[in-house]
């Protein structure tokens, strides 16, 4: 333990970001200026990178094969914990940081900059693992398999929304592109001659309506038309269809996939088209780690910030982080950053505001402090590894049946 109450190191945590606000500003600023999706945000990860390698963080990229993730590292040399904050830095088509990873990834960056800067007592390991692709890929899908989690003790980040809550679900999810070959025709002289590919796909959505009243509340079955054809007088020999299928868990995943794969298989029977499927990877449910949730909350209550129940019912998208929550102890907080929910215009704007540049700064306090609990209360560091491995077991004996 060092020479200092945990009141007064996380006072010095919470001056060292204050003193640092500018810049962050600037850095969340910048990655939200210059967006960039899936798998390449060169950009941003060098720009999140940057401040790291010059505290003298050890840098690892690329990480995992994935040129845009990366591993930036203190060590202390003290026996302590293996702390990870987790930056995310990809944007949405058209929209940008309508999710707000700029603020995300800038939180996870400043909260390991201010812990070592303010904490020269720190013990254990302190990592930012930059993970790509959430929106689209599943850049913690990946790390996880890879093993990049499993010598991580607990495993953090902080989600902009529009009001803060510590411990919210998120559903497994699994998205598929169904692609539909049939023939070209004159559409109008010798219709009878083609195989539409796009009757292929708008049955898929029919059947997949009528699906509907069978899923239970949780599921949620969402597409696109990706492809339809090039001209309304030629038989589309080709069309292609998105779907993205969520359900509260992995097992409940598995069977509305199948019920939809049947669906797009039927349509394609009907027209006569050939159906091939290629399917993403799969975002497992959340799970929340209590106790550490619950250290978190005690940070943003000392910050001043009221904390809100989650949503009874509905509510709740997805994020690779549940399959990190697999592997080791996590949390998924928000942060408030205004009136806006994701995924929307306004929810952009907001990721650019004074507003939510102030949020960014809160929620990069409160997970420092969380983290410096992690690394000097073994009371709380117990709680979190133990909570973690009583649910492990349990999962494992409800697989095994």
């Amino acid at each position: 333990m060092p020479d200092c109450t945990n009141s007064d190191q996380k006072n010095k945590i919470i001056y060292a970001i204050d003193g640092m606000a500018p810049q962050l500003k600037r850095l969340a600023l910048q990655i939200h200026g210059n967006p960039e999706l899936s798998f390449a945000e060169t950009r941003s990860a060098a720009a999140l990178i940057a401040p790291l390698e010059n505290a003298g963080f050890v840098i690892e990229q690329p990480l995992g094969g994935l040129p845009t993730a990366f591993r930036a590292t203190f060590d202390s040399g003290k026996p302590g914990p293996t702390v990870a904050l987790l930056a995310e830095y990809d944007a949405l088509p058209e929209l940008g940081h309508a999710c707000g990873h700029n603020l995300i990834g800038t939180a996870s960056a400043a909260a390991a900059l201010a812990l070592k800067a303010a904490c020269p007592g720190l013990c254990g390991r302190l990592l930012v693992i930059g993970t790509p692709a959430e929106e689209e890929g599943g850049g913690k899908i990946i790390l996880a398999d890879l093993g990049i989690f499993d010598a991580v003790d607990a495993a953090m980040m902080v989600h902009p929304r529009e009001k803060t809550m510590v411990v919210r679900g998120g559903l497994a999810c699994v998205d598929a592109v169904f692609k539909f070959y049939g023939k070209a025709a004159h559409a109008s002289s010798a219709p009878q001659k083609g195989i539409s590919a796009l009757d292929a796909v708008i049955n898929t959505f029919v059947g997949i309506n009528a699906l509907r009243q069978f899923f239970t509340d949780d599921v949620r079955v969402h597409g696109i038309i990706t492809d339809g054809g090039s001209a309304t007088n030629i038989v589309p020999a080709y069309a292609e269809a998105k779907f993205l299928m969520r359900a509260a868990t992995v097992n409940g995943l598995r069977q509305v996939r199948e019920k939809v794969f049947a669906a797009a298989e039927g349509a394609a029977a009907m027209s006569g088209a050939r159906l091939e499927i290629e399917q993403g990877l799969t975002y497992a449910e959340r799970n929340n780690n209590q106790a550490l949730a619950r250290g978190f909350q005690r940070n943003l209550e000392l910050l001043g910030i009221a904390v809100f129940d989650p949503p009874v019912a509905g509510g709740i998208g997805s994020s690779d982080i549940g399959n990190v929550s697999q592997v080791t102890a996590a949390i998924h907080p928000y942060i408030r950053i205004g009136d806006v929910f994701p995924h929307t215009p306004e929810f952009a704007q907001a990721a650019a505001s004074p507003a939510g540049l102030d949020g960014m700064l809160q929620a990069a306090k409160a997970l420092a402090m969380t983290a410096f609990d992690l690394c000097h209360d073994a009371t709380l560091l117990r709680a979190v590894r133990d909570e973690f491995s009583r649910w492990k077991l349990a999962n494992q004996a409800g697989q095994e049946k």
